[in-house]
């Protein structure tokens, strides 16, 4: 593995960041400056800590703890979503289907978090 950019998680929350900001700007103008921001900072914050953890890698513990932090702005990530279904049902079913996409992608960073822990020594 050559770079960050080969981490199947990375490539996934790139992916979904890009499809979660584009549905932020959906909201009302509102909402540009507070529930939409927060949630286009929570979904970069998911794969910025990947690519920080990825770049302190030589340090168990920094790369765990960028991992933590990148599982734990999923989380977010889903909080705010979910926020918006319930204001913004017109958007329902786009937001319900990045709901389940983060779902996934959390369970991927937090087994990816799991490997690094057992397997740190071999990893790269």
């Amino acid at each position: 593995m050559k770079s960050y950019k080969d981490l199947e998680i990375y490539k996934k929350g790139l992916s979904l960041f890009f499809e979660t900001h584009k549905m932020s700007l959906l909201l009302p103008k509102y909402e540009m400056y507070e529930l939409g921001s927060q949630l286009r900072r929570a979904s970069d914050s998911v794969i910025t800590n990947i690519v920080e953890g990825y770049g302190r890698k030589r340090y168990k513990a920094d790369f765990i703890r960028f991992l933590v932090f990148s599982h734990s702005s999923n989380l977010e990530t889903i909080n705010h979503l979910e926020k918006i279904t319930v204001l913004y049902p017109e958007h329902f079913g786009v937001v319900s289907r990045l709901v389940s996409e983060y779902d996934v992608l959390g369970a991927q960073i937090y087994k990816f978090l799991l490997y690094i822990e057992k397997n740190w020594n071999e990893f790269d």
